[in-house]
């Protein structure tokens, strides 16, 4: 009897969890869906549309119109870009921090994560004029610099938080040992931390790949990611929903395989120190 009630457990979990996820993933897919279709059938009842005809026409219209492959490779260049340069400056800080905190560091972290929390249209105006009047406007280093910047306190934060999982009995025995502060960080320190590194990198290219608002502000053309790439099928003259549905899965689909190819990696950094 108890076995079958476990059994009866573990299926209405089972169910539960595959219906959850259905349900997060269905606007992913609703839109993969209206990109095969015309633009006359994308706005019809949605079982009018999964029983209209399939299409490529949308693909090949959003082709010829826009230039996909610059709009992706800014993308790359500006996520993999501030995802270096985040990491460069968060892994020394977060290990200052947690090896050798101050009595003012929590005070610190917590006064840099309440920078996530302030609108970003509060500083639209300073960051305008600022990128105006030192020539960034519509530039990959600006556009870098401001996604390391507003990605940076999270990165601090996880860093912190699985660096402080790791003894600090090793580093103090590879300084008897004579290692520099360098050599502590670099071939210590990072190497035992690599799970909780790859997610942080993972988390904050995914961020900034789908930062939407300064790429919007501060770009027209030339370093125009992804985003803008999507933002160009809703012009004035209303919704092309089927071809800002191709345009959407073009832009996603990148990242999607990404994340379903390093999603081992990720669960093991977003876990790393937990008890097992």
């Amino acid at each position: 009897m108890a076995r079958k009630a476990s059994n009866t457990r573990k299926a209405v979990v089972t169910i539960a969890a595959w219906s959850i996820g259905f349900l997060i993933f269905f606007p992913i897919l609703w839109i993969i869906i209206l990109g095969f279709k015309s633009e006359g059938d994308a706005i019809k009842t949605p079982l009018q549309v999964l029983f209209s005809d399939w299409t490529l026409q949308s693909y090949h219209d959003v082709q010829a119109r826009s230039n996909y492959g610059r709009h992706f490779w800014n993308s790359v260049i500006l996520s993999v870009g501030s995802t270096v340069i985040a990491l460069a400056i968060a892994i020394p800080a977060a290990w200052s921090m947690a090896f050798v905190p101050g009595r003012r560091t929590k005070d610190l972290l917590m006064w840099m994560l309440s920078t996530k929390m302030m609108p970003a249209v509060g500083v639209l105006v300073p960051m305008y004029l600022l990128f105006r009047d030192f020539g960034l406007l519509d530039s990959r280093i600006g556009l870098v610099g401001v996604l390391t910047l507003i990605n940076l306190p999270i990165v601090v934060w996880m860093l912190y938080t699985y660096f402080k999982e790791i003894p600090g009995e090793i580093l103090e025995a590879a300084r008897m040992d004579g290692a520099s502060l360098k050599s502590e960080i670099l071939y210590v320190l990072t190497p035992m931390a690599v799970p909780g590194i790859a997610s942080t990198m993972l988390l904050n290219i995914i961020l900034a790949w789908n930062e939407a608002f300064w790429t919007l502000q501060l770009t027209t053309s030339q370093a125009a990611p992804l985003t803008q790439f999507i933002a160009s099928y809703s012009s004035p003259e209303g919704l092309f929903y089927a071809k800002l549905s191709a345009a959407s899965t073009m832009a996603i689909a990148p990242i999607l395989i990404l994340g379903w190819f390093s999603q081992k990696q990720l669960v093991r950094g977003l876990t790393f120190g937990a008890v097992k």
